[in-house]
């Protein structure tokens, strides 16, 4: 990672209930866990931090600071961003196993020079909104991207994006909602294909195959 200073935190805490597999974090892919997997492109970064569920022991020999999760992904964040010591942060998915260094590196450049970056992805399928059980109206795929992680930002950044939504009662799915709440722009990088997030059972055959071939 080119010795950037960079914080990653990785909110772990999730108990999986769409898959029913248990805490994601443990769920095994390849012969690896997907912590083990989502670790693997930061290994060069200064500081790791993971949240758990609460009451989950850490693994052991993992190059990482484990910390208790809250009952959200922005709660986990949130605290992982307390115990970050460094001047930008990396927030990962532990579901986004096949994250390439590359992936990683535009992230990191672009929140370097803009203090916030997200990968994003143009959708390749047709958009509708069903009108009950039929065919409705077509969205315009073309201005419309899918958004990944890793999402890079200026530490101090984030986390007044976090403070202020709690004082607002803001909740987002991601932290660049946060971000951009504060009326701060967020840059956009181009993310992979192979980044999809573990979220149902039919996604682990997927994981599997490319497991066998993934060499980041």
């Amino acid at each position: 990672m080119g010795g950037v200073e960079v914080s990653v935190l990785i909110p772990a805490a999730g108990n999986g209930e769409r898959l029913g597999l248990g805490p994601k974090a443990f769920l095994r892919v390849g012969g690896r866990t997907l912590l083990e997997w989502a670790l693997s492109p930061f290994q060069g970064a200064a500081e790791v931090l993971v949240a758990l569920p609460p009451g989950l022991k850490p693994p052991r020999g993992l190059r990482a600071v484990f910390l208790e999760g809250g009952k959200t992904r922005q709660e986990s964040v949130a605290r992982l961003l307390e115990a970050a010591s460094l001047p930008l942060v990396l927030v990962h998915d532990v579901a986004r196993p096949f994250v390439s260094r590359g992936l990683v590196e535009r992230v990191l450049a672009a929140a370097q020079a803009t203090g916030a970056a997200v990968p994003v992805l143009p959708l390749p399928d047709t958009l509708i909104r069903p009108e009950g059980e039929a065919y409705g109206e077509v969205v315009p795929r073309e201005a419309l991207r899918l958004v990944q992680t890793p999402q890079g930002f200026f530490t101090a950044l984030l986390r007044e994006a976090h403070a202020y939504a709690r004082r607002r009662g803001i909740a987002a799915t991601d932290d660049a909602q946060l971000v951009r709440a504060l009326g701060y722009p967020v840059a956009l990088v181009a993310g992979e294909r192979t980044a999809f997030k573990i979220t149902y059972p039919e996604d682990l055959p997927l994981a599997e195959a490319l497991a066998r071939t993934w060499n980041g």
